[in-house]
């Protein structure tokens, strides 16, 4: 990602703005990561000349479909139909071993607070008092595209084994989808937080990939302001070739979704 380079707009009426998030772009400022200057937000804003209004996240490794409203009066009514379970996204994600062909995991997870926002609770002239951590449902929907049995002894057996998996979130957790893979023993490839490291060197070694492989592919929803059905598709790396894009020709899964 450079500052040169436009996003890649794949959807645009008078309401909406979608990009496709490379990986590594924060969708906006964040006091976890101070010394960025680039944002999804300003230059998404700069690009097409108005202001726009972030209506759900993307975690900052991960690429994919990005929803923008054009209006303060819009993202509310989005932000609505993402609390009410209305808009439907669809990931595919490189995970270590065989999944299963489908199944759910259902499975709560514990909020993530920031690490500012402790330290930033410890600077107060009241005695610090650990906060609760809450738990909430977490559900997600997956599904095995393919499979491939690699030559190499990256861990303990002769071979290594990879699953292409389509998920579909159907809570929308902090981090639910790298969490619920690595519950499963099918970490996400290139997770430096939730995956195996072993895993993520060899990627690096052998496939120059370094990013992790998540992707938002899909978004579905009714416009809630024409009612009209609308479906946002996006390739892993979008119109550039990147790493993502080359793992899938690589073991022949570019044409799988």
């Amino acid at each position: 990602m450079t500052n040169s380079r436009e996003l890649e707009i794949l959807y645009q009426d008078d309401h909406f703005v979608a990009i496709n998030k490379p990986s590594g772009l924060l969708v906006h400022r964040s006091p976890v990561a101070s010394r960025e200057k680039i944002f999804a937000l300003q230059m998404v804003r700069d690009q097409i000349g108005q202001r726009v209004f972030p209506v759900h996240r993307l975690d900052r490794p991960t690429s994919g479909v990005l929803l923008f409203a054009l209006s303060p009066e819009t993202a509310n009514l989005t932000a609505q139909l993402f609390q009410a379970g209305q808009i439907q996204k669809k990931y595919i994600a490189v995970v270590r071993g065989y999944i299963p062909e489908r199944g759910t995991v259902d499975h709560p997870l514990k909020e993530i607070k920031d690490r500012y926002i402790k330290r930033r609770a410890r600077q107060k002239d009241k005695p610090y008092i650990k906060p609760e951590i809450k738990t909430y449902p977490a559900v997600t929907d997956f599904k095995q595209l393919a499979k491939i049995e690699l030559p190499f002894a990256v861990d303990k057996y002769p071979t290594s084994r990879y699953s292409l998996v389509e998920l579909i979130p159907k809570t929308g957790r902090r981090h639910q989808l790298r969490r619920h893979m690595k519950h499963l023993s099918h970490p996400i490839i290139g997770d430096t937080r939730y995956g195996k490291d072993i895993h993520n060197k060899f990627f690096l070694n052998q496939f120059h990939c370094k990013r992790l492989l998540l992707a938002a592919v899909e978004m579905k929803f009714i416009h809630p302001m024409t009612g009209a059905d609308v479906v946002i598709t996006a390739a892993p790396d979008g119109k550039f070739d990147g790493e993502f894009s080359l793992i899938l020709q690589q073991f022949n899964w570019n044409r799988i979704r």
